[in-house]
């Protein structure tokens, strides 16, 4: 109880001194973060004075010093996220403006997406609610039935002879082309392939730019299906997206700090200095956040608009969501080692630019390092008697249990419960072993490099396992659970004994993250390519001209479940007053309580139900998340 006093009086106070404060308030963010660095280099001083092993040349001493430099190296990341949290949200809306505005060209980049994510995009795409602008479907695939149906839709189409500097490069051949028109855009907006712009995307963007300063108003991206973090542990409804943080929490307050960056799709950018800067960069997978240091460099600003104005497809499957991220962090190595790096003497960046860099770098480099690491010290003690760390768990509690709960609950309290540390960890570790090989890469080798595109669509409908995945952390699991059996079973000594709580307390954490990581491996199958969402209102139904009410229990862009007691047979036509106007639907089957239909293929019902659809406030917004049902969810999924 003496060790764990400290841990309980932070907790005590924290939930005494958080309903006097407001998220808002940056001086309320600013206090938390204080604090939180003031236990952080209370516990790193403790670290390094008494907790290192003799300098001499002795294992101990050469597994410690290394941890000890990451573990620092870490900690200085954390204290750079408190930094930047420290401040909240500068911006979270645009003005309305006048429709007949300036002209903006909207891109959709596209390389090998399937027709039904495309034509999703497309039909949003040419339904915004914007007076002056055209579409172009910039297509790297080359292919022909693309064409066709981006004529059929209305948009413009443009494909080149090579995939050259793959997305940078597709846009800078749009670019070049746009600019010999005779009417050249004023703004140009991005979208990817698979994320569908609401109808007032260029009305609400368009109006932060009255300021010539603005070079790039960035938006969130939010997504119409779950993660595979999500899917795989079966926490859809309690937990979101892990991309939730980045956009609602942390983006917000790098835009307050005047440090926002873009991230490619769902922005709108001003021609003019895309021009200055000859186009997007291609010296870095990720040309969007370079885009926006080159711009800085001219005097153009990149600010972030918190608006929900596009929906789109998160990584369907745990390979392609760990592509992703090693993408990410490929292309920020490469940022580091160029010209724009935060060390460069060429670059014209501030000192705030830069330390913006240097936490990305952080964030990306040492937490994935240390958490590694943090797998296999306990180890090196239990099987080999290595002390790394030499401390015992009373030890460790007085001095890292009170930063640990004031750090967690600031960063919950904060993000509304969007930073969890458990599920930090296990988001983190499933994509560890392809950053580290990203972060050598990028650092080692910052040219040459292939852009991975991120693949969605394709068939999901059936469980499998990732077993290059499951091999490397069930492994990991086992060695744990075979370390803790040696040190505290087979080979009991006294100095486990002594000195063992701390490596036996660590390992039962590591083995518990390890647990569910293994679980995020298989992967549950996913039945329907169009998300389905739960609502409850009446309709109107009309059957061989008779009209009457039932009751809508979910719907997609390609059909609907209805609860009604005299539902039709199998096979009927009837018309749904769906989406404000009559739909033709099939009956495909009856279910306990009612039937369920599928809607009529035409291509006119569809352009109306896609663009209605996206209009609509379908996708989930998490206003907080609490842990509790986090962990429920969890134990469902690890013993249910």
């Amino acid at each position: 109880m003496t060790a764990l006093t400290p841990g309980l009086i932070t907790l005590g106070a924290f939930m005494a001194l958080v309903p006097l404060l407001r998220r808002d308030s940056t001086m309320a963010r600013s206090f938390l973060a204080v604090v939180s660095l003031v236990f952080l280099l209370r516990y790193l001083y403790w670290r390094v004075t008494a907790t290192l092993p003799p300098p001499h040349l002795t294992a101990d001493a050469v597994i410690g010093y290394p941890f000890l430099l990451l573990e620092a190296a870490s900690l200085v990341a954390v204290a750079l996220s408190l930094l930047f949290l420290s401040r909240g949200a500068a911006r979270i809306d645009g003005r309305a403006i006048d429709p007949h505005a300036p002209l903006i060209d909207v891109l959709i980049c596209t390389y090998n997406e399937e027709r039904f994510i495309l034509e999703r995009t497309i039909i949003g795409a040419t339904g915004m609610e914007y007076g002056n602008y055209r579409v172009w479907v910039l297509d790297d695939g080359r292919r022909p039935w693309l064409r066709r149906l981006a004529s059929e839709l209305g948009c413009h189409y443009l494909a080149r002879p090579d995939n050259h500097h793959a997305k940078a490069g597709n846009i800078n051949h749009a670019l070049k082309h746009v600019g010999a028109l005779p009417e050249r855009p004023d703004f140009v907006a991005i979208l990817d392939a698979d994320f569908v712009p609401r109808p007032d995307f260029l009305a609400r963007t368009i109006s932060l730019m009255d300021d010539a300063s603005v070079g790039v108003v960035q938006t969130p991206q939010h997504f119409i299906n779950p993660d595979p973090i999500q899917t795989n542990l079966a926490a859809t409804d309690v937990w979101p997206d892990e991309q939730r943080f980045f956009f609602d929490i942390l983006l917000p307050a790098k835009d307050a700090w005047g440090v926002a960056f873009c991230c490619g799709t769902s922005s709108l950018i001003r021609y003019a200095g895309l021009v200055q800067i000859g186009g997007f960069p291609t010296d870095s997978v990720t040309e969007d956040y370079l885009v926006t240091l080159r711009l800085k460099e001219r005097g153009f600003n990149t600010i972030y608009l918190n608006e929900r104005l596009t929906i789109g497809l998160a990584p369907e499957g745990l390979k392609e969501y760990i592509t992703q991220r090693a993408r990410w962090c490929l292309g920020l190595m490469q940022i580091v080692r160029g010209r724009s790096g935060p060390f460069s003497q060429d670059s014209k960046l501030s000192f705030i630019d830069r330390l913006s860099l240097v936490d990305a770098f952080m964030s990306w480099s040492a937490v994935y390092t240390s958490k590694v690491a943090g797998l296999m010290v306990p180890w090196l003690f239990q099987l080999f008697g290595i002390k790394a760390v030499q401390a015992d768990l009373t030890e460790l509690l007085r001095f890292f249990l009170p930063f640990y709960v004031w750090h967690g609950l600031s960063m919950a309290w904060l993000s509304h419960g969007r930073s969890l540390a458990m599920m930090s960890d296990v988001s983190q570790l499933i994509a560890a072993p392809a950053v580290l090989k990203a972060v050598a890469a990028g650092l080692l080798k910052p040219k040459g490099h292939k852009f991975k595109v991120t693949a969605k669509g394709g068939d999901r409908d059936r469980r499998f396992v990732e077993w290059p995945l499951l091999r490397i952390y069930g492994c990991a699991l086992l060695i744990t659970l075979a370390a803790i059996a040696y040190a505290f079973i087979l080979h009991l000594r006294g100095e486990n004994i002594a000195y063992g709580g701390l490596a036996l307390a660590w390992s039962l954490y590591n083995a518990l993250i390890l647990t569910v990581v293994c679980f995020v491996c298989i992967e549950q199958p996913r039945k329907r390519k169009a998300e389905r969402f739960d609502r409850n209102e009446p309709i109107l139904l009309r059957q061989d001209g008779k009209w009457h009410l039932a009751r809508l229990a979910d719907i997609s862009i390609t059909g609907a479940r209805l609860i009604d007691p005299d539902p039709p047979a199998p096979g009927s036509t009837i018309d749904c007053r769906i989406y404000g106007r009559s739909i033709a639907a099939v009956v495909v089957r009856r279910t306990t309580d009612g039937f369920a239909v599928r809607f009529e293929e035409g291509m006119d019902t569809r352009v109306h139900a896609i663009r209605a659809f996206y209009a609509g406030e379908y996708v989930r917004a998490y206003q907080g998340v609490r842990a509790l049902p986090v962990g429920k969810a969890l134990l469902m999924r690890l013993f249910g």
